[in-house]
């Protein structure tokens, strides 16, 4: 359980780890978790010079926490986390997958990865051939994790990485490029009729989720455990806005994926079709390439005027995709169905730019 010294009257917090403390510093409220419970505590001035509160017994005790322990405390702006000091311990976590096989079991290793865990241990009675290969493919696609151990009734796997190596910041910035890539790729082997590089685009979200699992995982740390964030070094606000924004650029790279699909399908797109679906990739591309300048910008004033100026782009993206769509319907109908779904997932990627912007006006918004 952690404790928050709050600055303001009201203002509070969450910390998923533990049913969080909130103290507030105007009046010392001690407000309990669920059910809450109210404790009132007096600062006090020892030495001169020095405030002191105690800390309410049964959370104390509950945390093993007597005369002479140790806690830590980070500040953040107006607050401050304290939570007892623990050792450090790499977490451990383990899974019976006798039943799992295949993607099931793909996404339980991505699921333990994502939920924090250093080193994983994957057990059965006897672990088939088929389960050790779909354990190794996943750690493959993940950043950081390797297989350090096998027997026959298990497979563990280790995070080697670090959590302050990681910067959500490179991530994103990573994520972006690629994914606007694909994007950009994935039209071109339509229009050209580029076999290999639509091949080569759908290769490339691999790279992509492996970023947004690394960046979820980094994210679930920070608001587990303090001493992420300040490793990070990033307030969990700017976190926040950076995962979602995270998500929305892996859903980009997902449907660049599913353009590129598409383009394996078709033969040929006819001419017209084909300048007016280049024409709307550059807009999309710009509503997501503004937002993502609006995240990351520190002014926020600028991101702010960035922010407004991508969601401007991304309706008029819209209004823009209604009328490519009526001049596919006129095309053969297999090619229409085919086109129609390439316009969708252009029209989508705008979209996601538009979250993104919204994204960037929070982050830019004065706090309260």
């Amino acid at each position: 359980m952690d404790i928050y010294l709050r600055g303001r009257a009201g203002a509070t917090g969450a910390v998923p780890s533990a049913p969080p403390v909130y103290i507030d510093m105007e009046q010392f409220i001690v407000l309990g978790a669920t059910p809450p419970r109210m404790e009132t505590r007096k600062v006090q001035v020892t030495g001169g010079s020095t405030f002191t509160v105690s800390l309410p017994k049964s959370w104390a005790t509950d945390n093993g926490i007597s005369a002479g322990s140790v806690v830590e405390f980070y500040p953040e702006e107006d607050s401050i986390l304290l939570t007892p000091r623990s050792e450090e311990e790499r977490a451990e976590g383990s899974l019976d997958v006798t039943d799992l096989e295949g993607e099931q079991l793909k996404r339980a290793v991505v699921t333990m990865y994502v939920s924090g865990f250093d080193i994983i241990t994957m057990e059965a009675a006897r672990v088939t051939a088929a389960q050790r290969r779909a354990i190794r493919e996943a750690a493959q696609g993940l950043v950081g994790l390797e297989v350090i151990g096998e027997t026959s009734e298990e497979v563990v796997l280790q995070d080697l990485l670090d959590s302050s190596e990681l910067s959500i910041t490179n991530a994103i910035t990573r994520m972006r490029l690629v994914s606007l890539s694909m994007l950009n790729d994935a039209i071109d082997a339509l229009v050209e009729n580029d076999e290999d590089l639509a091949l080569d685009v759908a290769e490339r979200d691999d790279d992509v989720d492996r970023l947004w699992y690394m960046t979820s995982r980094v994210f679930r740390s920070v608001l587990r455990d303090p001493s992420t964030a300040t490793e990070v070094g990033l307030p969990r606000e700017i976190c926040f806005d950076y995962h979602s924004s995270a998500r929305q650029l892996e859903r980009i790279a997902d449907h660049a994926t599913k353009i590129a699909e598409a383009a394996l399908e078709l033969e040929e797109v006819p001419e017209e079709a084909a300048d007016a679906l280049v024409e709307l990739r550059r807009g999309s591309r710009d509503v997501v390439e503004t937002a993502m300048d609006a995240l990351l910008e520190e002014d926020t004033e600028i991101a702010t005027k960035q922010a407004n100026e991508a969601r401007r782009r991304n309706a008029a993206i819209k209004e823009r995709a209604r009328e490519v769509d009526k001049l596919i319907r006129e095309l053969d109908p297999q090619q229409a169905q085919l086109l129609g779904l390439v316009v969708d997932s252009l029209s989508r990627a705008a979209d996601y730019g538009g979250n993104v912007a919204e994204s960037a006006l929070q982050k830019a918004a004065p706090k309260p």
